[in-house]
């Protein structure tokens, strides 16, 4: 006895000594790690990426997936940084989706990104244009010379900002002092006379809006209803209408009217074709089993139906998802 006991320890230490670790008796479950892009901590897209991980890790020991999220420039960013590999999932305006597949505006010379995949949309975001009352700007066209914020490189905000001025006449490089700081940073700038006005893409709520409404410099969110009719027959594929229920969410803001229409985008939540079917499979499955949980999330959820979310997928969409939503009959 004492001898096969001696002869079990020398196997064990000699196991360790040339493998650096004992021999195991059950495979421990390889854990993938994914991260998700995001973008600015004040918009809607850094707890939307929250809101998934929170809800695909609570099964990481059953999935071996550890999902992190990180805060980025936005759209344009993560769709490249999706097509690298520095990201597994993105979340990004579904029209820059669109330009992404067909190669348009940044992709122009990239060609069409022939990997990027769909794995559903989620909240509608409004074009939003908002600007100090002592500016005088009451409507687009009152931009000109003005000190605007059309959004950082990078963003997908800023094109929108630019087909809204280029629809109103204005030339962003000539007709006024363009600024291109991150939209956290523009609330801040507003209030401090910094700048008159910035445009922000986002959905509604927004953290940054309730900033430059609860400040002392007083504030007006400017419609932009000719723009929206405008663009949204230019850009079917890239727009739609959307509005802004002004009194009820920015009960600071100057406005007379309760809504304010503008137009806007669906944002989306995107992967590469490189990334495993199981993983995409995991993750779209845990967002639309625990879909009544993901909506209280987020007060801009709340008109989420799980039908719309396969809405404003201009990507193909990963084998992954499709392969959930054919079991449970959404396609």
């Amino acid at each position: 006895m004492k001898k096969a006991l001696t002869l079990c320890v020398a196997l064990l230490f000699t196991c360790i000594l040339f493998t650096g670790s004992a021999p195991p008796t059950v495979q421990a479950a390889k854990t993938t790690f994914v991260t998700i892009g995001t973008g600015g901590i004040t918009g809607v897209y850094y707890p939307t990426g929250g809101a998934i991980a929170k809800i695909v890790n609570k099964k990481r020991k059953e999935y071996g997936i550890r999902c992190t999220v990180e805060s980025t420039a936005g759209s344009v960013f993560n769709v490249n940084s999706v097509m690298s590999g520095d990201l597994e999932f993105g979340v990004v305006q579904h029209d820059r989706q669109y330009q992404a597949v067909e190669g348009l505006a940044e992709w122009k010379d990239k060609g069409p990104q022939k990997d990027l995949r769909a794995v559903f949309s989620i909240h509608y975001e409004a074009v939003t244009l908002v600007a100090s009352v002592v500016s005088g700007i009451k409507t687009i066209k009152d931009l000109r010379g003005k000190r605007v914020n059309i959004g950082n490189p990078g963003s997908g905000q800023r094109q929108n900002s630019i087909d809204a001025l280029t629809a109103a006449g204005i030339d962003y490089e000539k007709d006024l002092k363009a600024e291109s700081v991150k939209a956290s940073e523009a609330p801040g700038l507003l209030q401090d006379g910094r700048i008159d006005a910035f445009f922000y893409t986002v959905g509604h709520p927004s953290g940054a809006f309730k900033e430059a409404t609860a400040g002392a410099t007083k504030v007006r969110f400017v419609p932009l209803p000719d723009i929206a009719n405008k663009l949204v027959v230019k850009y079917p594929n890239n727009y739609l209408k959307v509005s802004v229920p002004v009194k009820k969410l920015y009960p600071g803001a100057v406005n007379d009217e309760d809504v304010i229409d503008t137009f806007g985008v669906k944002a989306s939540f995107v992967t590469s074709v490189k990334v495993p079917d199981k993983v995409v499979y995991a993750i779209t499955k845990e967002v639309f089993e625990n879909f009544e949980s993901f909506k209280k999330l987020h007060p801009c959820y709340q008109d989420l139906t799980k039908e719309n979310m396969l809405e404003g997928l201009s990507a193909p969409i990963h084998p992954g998802a499709m392969k959930y939503y054919k079991e449970v009959g959404l396609k």
